[in-house]
């Protein structure tokens, strides 16, 4: 990749930021699709999308959902029409994500289990306490024998990927949690929102202190989205989050695995 090129359209994207910014007449938020790689910003996506669900609102077992593998593969498991699929690399449009945490009253938990504790962003739990004071929220709250924390963490990617119109959602474990914000703070620096850039994510082998392998997640912008895609990524992502009802994915989300 020529990240001297990156370099400069994202310097670009910063510039034509900082330019006053001219009174124009508003228009429909509706915008025309766009000629893009990326199918649901160049068709009527949306439009499908509310027809065939009858403005029912897009529940969590609709989506496909991509988890961190075990044992330190670097090789995702996407699902696809015929049934899984091994790729090493996941490329698209993060167009929003989410934060969830969740506790759980046991350390093993079956699977399906609601949480008994839930927070939709990680900083206030949905009965009002602050999580950053929660004694399951210290290192080693889990058990004895480990660093970890009782309460479970992660970051949930709505990517949109190139010949799909709705997104794939991407299980970001809590090892990998520091890397996608600070990736996501990188591109900020630069005025610059994640869902203005292709990104890549890829997996890394690592080794826990104690000794077990785990993957963790690398976040890379390989490209910029043209003034008319960016527009077009915003709109058809706040469209899109407008019909997933949140209220109903969240605990869902949250389930024990």
């Amino acid at each position: 990749m020529d990240t001297t090129k990156l370099k400069d359209r994202l310097g670009g994207k910063v510039q034509e930021l900082q330019r006053p910014a001219e009174a124009v007449p508003v228009a429909d938020t509706a915008l025309a699709p766009v000629n893009s790689n990326y199918l649901a910003l160049s068709s009527n996506a949306l439009e499908l999308i509310r027809a065939n669900l009858k403005n029912q609102p897009l529940s969590f077992d609709f989506f496909d959902i991509v988890k961190s593998p075990s044992g330190g593969s670097t090789v995702f498991s996407v699902p696809g029409l015929s049934g899984d699929e091994a790729e090493k690399e996941l490329t698209g449009i993060i167009l929003n994500y989410t934060t969830p945490r969740a506790y759980w009253d046991t350390p093993d938990p079956v699977e399906g289990t609601p949480p008994t504790c839930l927070s939709q962003n990680s900083i206030i739990s949905e009965d009002g306490k602050v999580c950053a004071h929660c004694p399951y929220n210290d290192y080693g709250s889990r058990d004895g024998d480990s660093n970890a924390k009782a309460c479970k963490e992660s970051v949930l990617l709505f990517l949109l990927r190139p010949n799909n119109i709705i997104p794939l959602l991407v299980r970001v474990p809590v090892t990998s949690k520091p890397r996608f914000l600070k990736y996501a703070t990188r591109l900020l620096s630069t005025l610059m929102p994640v869902s203005g850039v292709v990104t890549k994510i890829t997996l890394e082998k690592a080794t826990s202190k104690a000794g077990k392998p785990y993957a963790l997640f690398r976040f890379e912008a390989v490209s910029v989205l043209s003034p008319e895609e960016a527009a077009q990524a915003r709109n058809f992502s706040q469209q899109f989050m407008e019909i997933v009802n949140a209220a109903e994915m969240v605990p869902e989300l949250a389930e024990a695995s």
